[in-house]
């Protein structure tokens, strides 16, 4: 029911239309709740895949720091860049950190992106700030 209800909408609203408030949210909220098969449906439908939300998050931050590995790929697999950073400097990577999502922070430093945080500090200076330096070491010493 989810994916008609999703590809009415976006059959019925020009692409330009896209920018639309509430769809935007519809997209967020599938990234959030990991719910892959609508965040499929809108990534088939041309929605873009890097759009950021108001708090300028994008969906692949949301599914990294909400735990949703399967959303994360399926982000990744469309097109999604893991070097995008929010108005803090965070990039997804350092969302997995923060939340010790590990599984897919292994997945995300594969994406080899400059990961300075806006201040200055270094993806290794970042990990020590949440207690996570060992963590980071092994995943590094993973890759």
């Amino acid at each position: 029911m989810k994916k008609l209800y999703i590809s009415l909408i976006l059959l019925l609203c020009p692409l330009p239309i896209l920018a639309d408030q509430q769809l935007i949210n519809y997209f967020f909220e599938a990234a959030k709740i990991g719910e892959t098969e609508v965040l499929t449906e809108f990534l088939d439908e041309g929605f873009p895949v890097d759009q950021r939300n108001t708090q300028s998050y994008t969906a692949l931050m949301m599914a990294t720091y909400y735990g949703h590995e399967q959303a994360v790929e399926i982000l990744l697999s469309q097109g999604a860049n893991a070097c995008l950073k929010d108005k803090r400097g965070h990039t997804p990577l350092m969302g997995a950190i923060v939340k010790a999502e590990w599984d897919i922070a292994k997945r995300l430093y594969k994406e080899d992106c400059k990961q300075a945080h806006s201040t200055g500090k270094t993806l290794e200076q970042f990990a020590a700030v949440f207690g996570q330096t060992d963590k980071l070491k092994a995943l590094i010493a993973k890759k």
